[in-house]
């Protein structure tokens, strides 16, 4: 594996298989990958009567980059590595001391630096060097909206639960990409599962995610594809009695990022083949393509322009501009007969 930005599965492969770096420099914005690694080498390097003496939990905000040199300099006790794992390392001030040190890095110590909600300075190219040539730099980046029902399918299957679109779809309109709170819901889910039937359905995720599988923004989204009027405002109606159920806040997003895809699928050079569309749109599987060639069927691209604009007039609505008393039920009501009609 070379020394520079590499993937989750790269860094556990090696792991596991125990080839261990000196440094290993976990950054950015999703901390659900960033805690599963330095999660794993807390357990798994050292031997539970190893750790008393071999491994060290610091953190950026309580120590200097002076004392986490000191703290990796140490030789390891009856132990062949000792474990240093840094914390919050996105709070340490002075860097010029782990500088040094990630130059010339103890081989018997595995320094793991946790550095939360961003990246290093990109003005630091000399530290950002002498990491990279110390050890294994992985960057965790947030998934993007679209990625979520492959990594649901992905994290299921590795359990050896099978689940449908509409449910996947389901669980990624209702969590979102906060994978720490995702994972959550799935292994809690997963608990409900009867051993002699190992699948989810959105019966399942309606009683253990309390998502309605009847009202939920999968089905609006579906109901506004298929121009389905009735079901449309239906569903409206259902969240306007119920907003525990949910909100213009989070049905904004979800209309927003179908139609500018939908936007993006009328520019492809070949929109009416759906394998060329999900390439176009940079889609895992060509059937993720199917909404969006009803949707080109349904909405012309000069309509989509339109929506679009209105989406983004309603959001600043909902945020109280140019708006001094409409309710969000009321906006989310304007934007769905605007779009339909």
């Amino acid at each position: 594996m070379a020394q520079a930005l590499v993937t989750y599965d790269d860094v556990m492969r090696e792991l596991q298989e125990r080839q261990f770096r000196p440094l290993y420099y976990l950054m950015g914005d999703e901390p659900y990958y960033i805690d599963k690694i330095s999660n794993w080498i807390a357990e798994n390097v050292l031997q539970p009567e190893e750790r008393d003496f071999n491994q060290t939990i610091l953190f950026g905000s309580d120590v200097t980059a002076s004392q986490i040199v000191d703290a990796a300099k140490r030789y390891p006790m009856m132990a062949e590595y000792q474990v240093v794992i840094v914390k919050e390392a996105q709070n340490i001030k002075n860097t010029e001391p782990l500088e040094r040190y990630f130059k010339a890095p103890m081989t018997s110590t595995i320094l793991v630096m946790c550095h939360k909600n961003g990246s290093v300075d990109g003005r630091k190219k000399e530290y950002m060097k002498a990491i990279q040539q110390a050890g294994v730099v992985f960057e965790s980046k947030k998934l993007r909206e679209r990625d979520l029902p492959a990594f649901i399918e992905g994290y299921l299957k590795a359990k050896n639960v099978a689940i449908d679109n509409k449910s996947t779809q389901l669980i990624a309109d209702s969590i979102g990409a906060d994978l720490s709170r995702l994972v959550g819901e799935l292994d809690k889910v997963m608990l409900s599962l009867p051993e002699e039937s190992r699948r989810v359905t959105p019966e399942v995720v309606e009683d253990q995610i309390g998502v309605s599988k009847d009202f939920n923004g999968f089905e609006l989204r579906d109901a506004i594809v298929n121009r389905n009027i009735f079901k449309a405002n239906q569903i409206v109606k259902y969240f306007d009695e119920n907003p525990k159920a949910g909100s213009i806040y989070g049905f904004l997003p979800l209309l927003f990022n179908y139609f500018q895809n939908l936007m993006l699928a009328h520019y492809c050079p070949q929109k009416t083949s759906q394998e060329r569309v999900a390439e176009w749109l940079e889609m895992r599987n060509p059937w993720a393509a199917k909404e969006y060639m009803t949707g080109m069927r349904n909405y012309s691209g000069m309509k989509v322009m339109q929506i679009i604009h209105k989406i983004r007039e309603i959001d600043a609505k909902s945020k109280g501009l140019d708006n001094p008393n409409t309710p969000p039920g009321e906006l989310m009501k304007e934007l769905i007969f605007y779009i339909l009609h």
